[in-house]
């Protein structure tokens, strides 16, 4: 199976960036679709954005739609989530999804991921 790790969270101020990165190891990612989902404590986890294999396709969630980028690397078997612009609201640990279907990021949900990361910790404050 393939293990994904992620890294790069942090506090950061409102309107602030950061990019937190999704590192994986055991295989390589191959032609999986990937994505990033967030939970708040309390919540349910939401999707936020996806990724084809080859990179050339995205989608993302509208409440970050033009301010995060999904990208990958497929030599480095790193995916990235550039996030710009951050709101408090946008607080919440982010994890790092992979669809070894490869599906269409226009279909990527939490119950077609097949393997999932521990994630990492973004905090925004005001």
């Amino acid at each position: 199976q393939v293990q994904l790790v992620e890294s790069g969270g942090g506090l950061v101020q409102a309107g602030g960036s950061l990019r937190p990165l999704c590192e994986a190891s055991g295989r390589t990612l191959r032609r999986y679709t990937m994505g990033w989902f967030r939970q708040v404590p309390g919540k349910q986890r939401e999707f936020v954005a996806a990724i084809s294999w080859g990179g050339g396709n995205t989608h993302y969630a509208d409440s970050v739609k033009s301010r995060f980028t999904i990208s990958r690397d497929n030599v480095k078997n790193t995916v990235y989530l550039q996030m710009n612009m951050l709101k408090p609201e946008d607080t919440a640990v982010y994890y790092c999804a992979a669809d070894r279907v490869g599906r269409s990021v226009m279909y990527v949900t939490e119950y077609g991921i097949d393997y999932w990361g521990k994630g990492t910790l973004v905090t925004v404050s005001s």
